[in-house]
């Protein structure tokens, strides 16, 4: 029985990349050390399974393929910019997305179904889309300072119109992903 790293994501249009790539650039000028999610694996994530047995893959996908027939395709807008846990211990720094509703219920839905599989019940979900992990509080108040200035920055809007289950293969040089199935709305 083999295992995967698995989970499970809304991908970001690619028109949207340059825009938060000149964001990234922002921060990459301050002397911290963060390491930056690259713009190909952007993504939202809707549930992170961590390893499963690939003799459940089908029983996951049949209920992931059940919760997403409810769901029409929906508009969301990438907006703002802050930090987990918090401004004064920052670990991650990501891009917000507002108008999330459609997201949160998605979410809520295919989470109630997951917990019935066995996995856990996401406590604090929170749909956001992660741009850097900081390593150290090296520069931390320069930081905090571009975060707030990109606190209400409109990034632009997107049509969700499928989620993807993705493996995640864990490198050196960072995650490799590749998706599994591609569930459309």
């Amino acid at each position: 029985m083999s295992q995967l790293r698995t989970f499970l994501a809304i991908d970001l249009d690619d028109g949207l990349k340059p825009k938060i790539n000149k964001i990234i650039k922002q921060f990459k000028q301050i002397d911290a050390k963060i390491r930056y999610v690259e713009l190909n694996n952007m993504h939202l994530t809707l549930k992170f399974f961590g390893e499963i047995d690939t003799d459940g893959l089908e029983l996951l996908e049949n209920k992931i393929a059940d919760v997403v027939s409810e769901f029409k395709p929906f508009n969301i807008k990438i907006k703002g910019c802050g930090a987990f846990p918090n401004y004064s211990h920052i670990k991650v720094i990501w891009i917000g997305i507002d108008e999330d509703s459609i997201i949160k219920e998605l979410h809520d839905n295919l989470d109630g179904e997951f917990v019935k599989l066995g996995f856990g019940k996401d406590k604090n979900f929170s749909t956001h889309l992660t741009i850097g992990r900081m390593k150290s509080a090296k520069n931390k108040v320069q930081v905090r300072s571009t975060i707030g200035e990109f606190s209400d920055i409109e990034i632009g809007e997107m049509t969700v119109n499928s989620i993807t289950l993705k493996k995640s293969t864990l490198t050196p040089s960072g995650p490799i992903y590749e998706d599994l199935k591609v569930f459309e709305l």
